[in-house]
């Protein structure tokens, strides 16, 4: 049983890296998109065009609509653990209930690593596809 709890805390710990690196790509990447846009303004203005359009409405749309979906369920899987430990506290010794309240918290942290591996795995994508 340790084994399982080692493996789940190396797990989330990779995953949780992983979100943190794909972060601070995509804020490069943000500053690169600015730095394009700008040039780009400033050639058709040049040109004598007022305006600029974007081609990249749809996958930037979905991209908003995933992450807006992984952010809900990932406060579910909060909701999740604090209640896991509330049953806990409210076991006063009762096997049963602590067994129960066990389960719940394992499944929330296993639900928020797959969470967040979706997500992690989604900006990734997103770069590549860019």
């Amino acid at each position: 049983m340790l084994k399982f709890y080692k493996l789940i805390i190396f797990s989330a710990c990779l995953v949780c890296g992983l979100f943190v690196l794909g972060n601070i790509s995509c804020v490069q990447a943000d500053t690169a998109k600015e730095s394009f846009n700008k040039s780009l303004l400033e050639t058709a203005q040049g040109t004598g065009h007022s305006t600029v359009q974007s081609g990249s409405l749809l996958p930037e749309t979905v991209g908003k609509i995933v992450k807006i979906f992984l952010s809900f369920i990932g406060v579910i899987f909060l909701i999740l653990m604090i209640y896991g430990g509330y049953v806990w506290m409210m076991a006063r010794g009762n096997e049963q209930e602590v067994n129960k309240a066990q389960k719940i918290i394992q499944m929330a942290v296993i639900g928020m690593i797959i969470v967040l591996s979706a997500y992690t795995a989604t900006i990734l994508i997103g770069k590549i596809i860019k």
